[in-house]
């Protein structure tokens, strides 16, 4: 792998790759970056232990978190295209664009990149230290998976969030109730019950809390954007919706809580959870929700009573 670029290397080369304007699938855009690259064919055949080549590894981490910081859009399932952030990018930073330039541009929500000072390590341990944005050695190899582990999911649970943002209202109700069967509500038998649309001002949905339907969860969900926060009215709608029915209720949303929703939330009688888009994509990933395990890492250690 021998001058392969690293996938902060193949940032610039993506953008440059659809500064046309086209909108190209995600293997069309791989093959075109490798190309316009001049990669060898040892170089575009050097695969990771996963089996997985490389490069496109490498070039889909640009691509992600290039899409991440909206230089790049995607208006449909596996195709892309460049925005205006992408076309200022190229004319600011003409030869190369580097993670920090990224970073720059991150959205206030995204816990990764504001919470992180430096970067670490990225998508495989085959990036030669010469090339590495940062000196990892303070960390131990485990503490360098779980690192990139918690990097992957981070990204992962952005990407969730734009695909059920892209979807009706309906399908995030779904997606409610997927989650908290998996999280063992709904009883034995999994029982959960969508509310028609004409309820939406209060109760999407219910769900029984034990196997015998003696108590029953009400959610409501709202699929909104990142900008649009859920403010206190609706939180206190959800509330008088319940009235009667039950003591609380779960509110989720994909994006976020303003503080006054979240105060009286805390204030209000009744117990009301509430769950942003940050929390509900964590708990999808830890429930396998809209989500699949791609590998699997086995760590091992000498056991000494064996030698024993």
């Amino acid at each position: 792998m021998t001058g392969l670029p690293t996938w902060e290397q193949f940032i610039h080369p993506v953008l440059a790759v659809l500064s046309t304007g086209e909108t190209l699938p995600v293997h069309e855009l791989r093959h075109k970056v490798t190309t316009l690259c001049a990669l060898s064919d040892s170089q575009k055949t050097a695969k990771l232990s996963s089996g997985q080549p490389v490069a496109e590894n490498r070039i889909t981490w640009a691509v992600s978190y290039l899409n991440r910081v909206d230089a790049i859009e995607r208006p449909s399932r596996g195709q892309y295209r460049i925005t205006e952030i992408g076309h200022t990018l190229l004319k600011q930073y003409p030869v190369a664009i580097t993670e920090k330039d990224l970073r720059a541009l991150a959205k206030p929500d995204d816990n990764w990149w504001v919470r992180k000072g430096a970067t670490e390590i990225i998508e495989d341990t085959a990036v030669p230290k010469a090339n590495r944005l940062s000196d990892c050695t303070a960390l131990d190899p485990i503490e360098m998976i779980e690192e990139g582990v918690e990097r992957i999911n981070s990204d992962v649970a952005a990407e969730l969030l734009s695909m059920i943002q892209s979807r009706e209202p309906a399908f995030f109700e779904y997606v409610v109730m997927d989650l908290l069967i998996a999280m063992g509500y709904g009883g034995t038998h999994g029982k959960g019950t969508v509310t028609r649309l004409t309820n939406d001002g209060g109760i999407d949905g219910i769900i029984d809390q034990d196997a015998l339907g003696l108590s029953k969860i009400y959610i409501q969900a709202k699929r909104y954007g990142s900008t649009n926060s859920v403010h206190r009215p609706e939180v206190q709608s959800f509330v008088g919706a319940l009235s009667g029915k039950a003591d609380g209720g779960l509110f989720i949303t994909t994006s976020s809580f303003s503080s006054g929703a979240v105060q009286y939330a805390q204030e209000v009688p009744s117990r009301i959870i509430l769950i942003d888009g940050k929390r509900l994509t964590q708990l999808m990933i830890a429930y396998g929700i809209g989500v699949e395990t791609k590998e699997t890492v086995k760590v091992v250690r000498i056991d000494e009573d064996y030698f024993a």
